[in-house]
């Protein structure tokens, strides 16, 4: 079962495996706030205004470029709204993978550390 700094020490890696469905439980345990959409993990982050939204974007920007997985972002004044997936697994159809969790965990840190 991976802990939140388990996921934060790991590099994203390529991946056409799916997780399977104990070890989603136990990665969404591990990034609090996230929840489970569509085959996605999602999660909303709240700003004080439109700068802030968009100062996260661009302090995310270079974690998830860097780890070369990128989620599906929609941005409004005081909020954004984060989907991971990841399209490779499951013969291309999409899922989740390890990956999206180790994203959702350094997107986490980034808005603890600045944001919360």
């Amino acid at each position: 079962m991976p802990s939140t700094r388990d996921l934060l020490a790991r590099k994203c890696l390529p991946t056409k495996t799916a997780i399977s469905p104990v070890e989603l439980a136990a990665c969404l345990n591990a990034v609090p706030g996230w929840s489970l959409e569509s085959e996605r993990i999602v999660k909303t982050y709240r700003f004080k205004n439109y700068y802030e939204t968009l100062a996260f974007i661009n302090a995310i920007a270079y974690v998830i470029h860097a780890e070369d997985h990128h989620p599906e972002i929609t941005i409004t004044y005081q909020q954004c709204l984060i989907k991971f997936d990841t399209h490779s697994v499951n013969d291309g159809r999409g899922g989740l993978s390890e990956n999206d969790f180790i994203c959702a965990a350094k997107v986490d840190a980034i808005y603890q550390q600045s944001f919360s």
